[in-house]
Formats: C-alpha cells, sequence, structure tokens
C-alpha cells in the first residue's frame, strides 16, 4: 500500500504493525517521557513492504516503524551509529575478479 491508511484496512498489514510494535516492546528500543518545552519530537514514518519468494508471491507483509532522520542529533536523540564496512580483503579480491574478467 501507498498510505498507512490503505494498509490500516487489510488485517494482515495490521498484524504486521502489531507485531513490529511488540518487537519495540519487547526489546525496550524506547521509554516514553515528557517532552521538553520549545522542542518537537521525533516524527516516525511506517515503511511497508511485502516479502515474496522466488515465484514472485507475497510470502508476507512487512511493516517498519522508522525515525525520520533528518530531525535526530546525536547525543541527544541517539548515542552510536552501525555503520557497515567491506574489508580491505574483500574489496581487493572484488577488484582482482574484476580486473580478471576484463569489466572497466
Amino acid at each position: 500500500p501507498k498510505r498507512v491508511f490503505d494498509a490500516l484496512q487489510d488485517p494482515s498489514w495490521v498484524e504486521a504493525m502489531q507485531e513490529e510494535l511488540l518487537q519495540f516492546k519487547i526489546q525496550k528500543v524506547w521509554t516514553l517521557v515528557d517532552c521538553p518545552k520549545g522542542v518537537r519530537p521525533i516524527g516516525t514514518k511506517w515503511v511497508l513492504k511485502n516479502k515474496r519468494d522466488e515465484m514472485g508471491i507475497v510470502v508476507r507483509n512487512k511493516a517498519r516503524l522508522v525515525a525520520q532522520g533528518h530531525t535526530q542529533k546525536e547525543g541527544i536523540d541517539y548515542d552510536e551509529v552501525f555503520t557497515p564496512v567491506a574489508r580491505i580483503e574483500a574489496i581487493r579480491l572484488f577488484l582482482a575478479y574484476a580486473s580478471f574478467m576484463g569489466f572497466t
């Protein structure tokens, strides 16, 4: 669905959204606090995707509630950031293979 309103009309999407919120509760992702004066709370957005099998048939609906990152400030709204980094060996292997195959 393009809009959350449309997703809320379908029981399978409602179940996927409830599952996401349950995971937040189980993993203690956030703590509810009063908003300080003069501060706007960070907005959230539902990201809705269909998981498909190799034949293209929808296996399940996947709902993710994400923070709208453009308003977050490091040290206030979050403490650490994870960035996956490729190992140098993997990069060298990829470049050697590309050179061997004649990719330009």
